[in-house]
């Protein structure tokens, strides 16, 4: 199968570090003329050095997904740049947790304020584009934490479910455009955030026995979903939450299977 995503016009948030940036570098790949926006304006111009040379056009905008007024005036910088946007991907994200009855409300209010509004934002600026053309792919981040949440991670957890249904929700308004939206739920890929490889060997250990594959994911995982999606081969995908997690907790104990298979050899 060949994805062709050549001359398209991508908007990425939160794509100056981690998963975000593998995302933008991939779509470049690809021959997406990408428009990368983050807070963070070294990140941006790190990334900018990064990218192919000779590669197909890209923007670089500092932009904070959770303001009304910036939100707007990157989308508008990209269709007169442009002319149009044929895929949003909301990557941005923030996380934090406690135990409820201690959680800061600036910490709860954060975690909705760029997980969710972040993305209702981003996609109510892009979504009169999408219409006018007639087709579009918007693809959000949600996380392994909508489906099974970790403990003292209420304010994450609830901010990512809510992105998971405002998917849904979201992909039924727009289907008479040709418009899909779709959900990937990452799991055990180590990012900046969650710092899983900076853990006391036990506890990566403990981590890595929820995973029915035992190892660690990569931003490419999740580069390699987005791609799809974003294609031609994806058009009839909509509206889905899609579990990139390496299997984790497909079963009660999938340690048991290792065990079973070192046993066996």
């Amino acid at each position: 199968m060949h994805i062709d995503l050549a001359g398209r016009v991508a908007i990425v948030t939160g794509g100056g570090r981690g998963i975000g940036r593998t995302l933008v570098l991939r779509l470049a790949e690809e021959g997406v003329s990408t428009v990368t926006l983050d807070i963070n304006r070294a990140d941006l111009d790190a990334l900018a050095a990064d990218l192919p040379p000779g590669g197909p056009p890209s923007s670089q905008l500092v932009c904070d997904v959770s303001d009304p007024e910036q939100v707007r005036t990157a989308v508008d910088d990209t269709v007169r740049e442009y002319g149009r946007i044929d895929i949003l991907v909301n990557n941005a994200g923030v996380a934090g947790g406690g135990p409820i009855e201690s959680l800061p409300i600036e910490r709860w209010r954060a975690c909705h304020s760029v997980n969710l509004d972040g993305t209702f934002l981003m996609c109510q600026a892009v979504v009169p584009v999408m219409k006018r053309q007639g087709s579009g792919r918007i693809i959000n981040a949600s996380s392994y934490a909508a489906i099974t949440p970790s403990v003292f991670g209420t304010a994450y957890a609830s901010s990512k479910a809510a992105v998971a249904h405002f998917t849904r929700a979201l992909a039924g308004e727009l289907g008479p455009w040709n418009i899909t939206v779709n959900a990937y739920a990452p799991g055990m890929i180590p990012t900046d955030m969650n710092h899983f490889t900076e853990r006391s060997p036990e506890q990566q250990e403990r981590l890595l026995d929820l995973l029915t594959l035992r190892r660690w994911g990569s931003a490419d995982d999740i580069a390699n979903l987005v791609c799809f999606l974003a294609s031609d081969q994806a058009g009839y995908i909509t509206g889905t939450l899609i579990d990139v997690s390496g299997g984790k907790l497909a079963t009660q104990l999938p340690r048991v299977a290792y065990d079973w298979a070192r046993r066996a050899t």
